[in-house]
């Protein structure tokens, strides 16, 4: 999820108003549902026998999922909120093909799978350091993309990759990432009291700065 673009980094400060952090705020019980959703997910891939095309059809419900919530999350701005929505439904395209691949075989999951995961991870570590402004737990963004990339790349490492190395991915991607996303949830939802705080202090030290 993303709170803010590598482009709009300079004008944070400009931009980071009680009113602004509210509005990121209001998306917080998003990350929470889609944390707890991505949780039960991963223990669901851990603990069913899975053929691969159930495995299939419920990784592209999972994707389908997982574009929706990211494109209702809301951002610093705009610009932030159209990269959610572009982002989310690449997700759900992703999702898409993979159900509706004919006959999916183990290749085309690896391929989707690997593929959306270092993408969603690159997206994931340039918000993270875009966000540093604005949330004090952005690392935990990095985190998440620093989870991903390797995943991906272990997922596409191997063109005949069994069905449990899939299972073994996407079990620890959607643990993992909910883990993470739950956490975030909470941090987003007190932003504005944390704001709020520190506002009064920086303006009293700029005000004291220029006596």
């Amino acid at each position: 999820m993303m709170f803010a673009t590598p482009g709009s980094s300079s004008e944070l400060t400009q931009q980071l108003t009680l009113d602004a952090t509210t509005q990121v705020a209001k998306s917080w019980w998003v990350l929470l549902l889609n944390g707890l959703a991505l949780i039960v997910a991963g223990v669901l891939v851990f603990s069913i026998d899975w053929s691969t095309s159930s495995l299939a059809t419920f990784i592209g419900a999972l994707f389908i999922f997982e574009g929706g919530s990211r494109a209702l999350v809301s951002g610093i701005d705009a610009r932030v909120r159209r990269a959610n929505v572009i982002s989310g439904l690449l997700s759900a395209a992703t999702g898409v093909a993979i159900i509706a691949w004919p006959e999916p075989g183990i290749v085309a999951v690896a391929i989707f799978l690997g593929a959306w995961l270092i993408v969603s991870g690159t997206i994931a570590i340039s918000g993270a350091f875009a966000a540093r402004a604005v949330l004090p737990y952005w690392w935990l963004l990095l985190l998440l993309g620093l989870i991903e990339i390797p995943l991906g790349v272990l997922a596409l490492a191997n063109p005949g990759a069994t069905l449990a190395a899939i299972i073994t991915v996407a079990g620890i991607w959607a643990v993992a990432i909910g883990v993470t996303r739950v956490v975030l949830a909470f941090e987003v939802k007190r932003l504005p009291n944390q704001i709020d705080k520190a506002w009064p202090a920086a303006t009293a030290k700029t005000a004291a700065a220029g006596a």
